[in-house]
């Protein structure tokens, strides 16, 4: 069983729901209290992304670069990072990584292809839904990401913000979140949608919404994580 390493902090409310679920996997494999051992740093949000939004992207390499290399030190296998809006440099990252890194990106765009799903929306931060990181991977496979509209962008940006990525957990916000899923599917016609946040899932427990399947992006990275830490790879 190898060694996980976790970037955390990105933030904290998913940082402990990977957590748990990587202990609730084995727990379901009636492991015997056989669980892996898993390193974590948690870095400072405030910091990562005042560098995403100053597009210090460099910057930003380097800060994620020197905490994995922390990871590879103290005896970590492989890492991952705990959220989706860091993956806007994750090509750069895993060029200078001294261990393997588990892309949430790449895992997700498996997961789609294989349910055949071609239209995914995707809910994000900001930083996330105006970038091209998703839909950069996602085309090579054929299937479309499609943003919701720059208000309601501006609307889940601002509630990730202010109250989910607090653990703040409003059902009001809740169905202000469904309505905009709606408003995907009628007017793009999406055949699924992405939770790229990892405290999106936090909020939006559901397996579906709006007749349309959800790719929660926490658990299909969890289950990769441990897929690669029982691996012989």
């Amino acid at each position: 069983m190898k060694k996980i390493g976790i970037i955390g902090g990105l933030g904290p409310e998913a940082t402990v729901d990977y957590y748990k679920e990587i202990i609730n996997a084995y727990k379901a494999e009636d492991r015997a209290l056989n669980y892996p051992e898993i390193i974590l740093i948690s870095v400072n949000m405030s910091n990562f992304l005042t560098l995403m939004d100053s597009k210090k992207f460099d910057e930003a390499t380097t800060y994620l670069v020197d905490r994995i290399k922390r990871l590879h030190y103290a005896g970590a296998d492989f890492a991952a990072i705990t959220a989706n809006t860091p993956h806007q440099v994750f090509d750069q990252v895993q060029a200078k990584s001294p261990i393997p890194l588990i892309s949430i990106i790449e895992v997700t765009c498996d997961e789609a292809q294989k349910k055949g799903f071609k239209r995914c929306g995707l809910l994000g931060t900001a930083f996330t839904m105006n970038a091209t990181f998703y839909s950069d991977v996602f085309r090579k496979r054929g299937i479309e990401v499609i943003m919701p509209c720059d208000n309601d962008k501006q609307i889940i940006h601002q509630k990730l913000f202010t109250e989910i990525e607090l653990g703040i957990f409003r059902d009001d916000t809740r169905q202000i979140l469904i309505k905009i899923i709606e408003r995907m599917v009628k007017t793009n016609q999406i055949d699924s949608l992405i939770l790229g946040c990892t405290e999106l899932p936090l909020i939006l427990a559901e397996t579906s919404y709006a007749g349309i399947p959800i790719l929660n992006t926490t658990k299909i990275h969890v289950k990769s994580i441990v897929d690669y830490c029982n691996s012989d790879l």
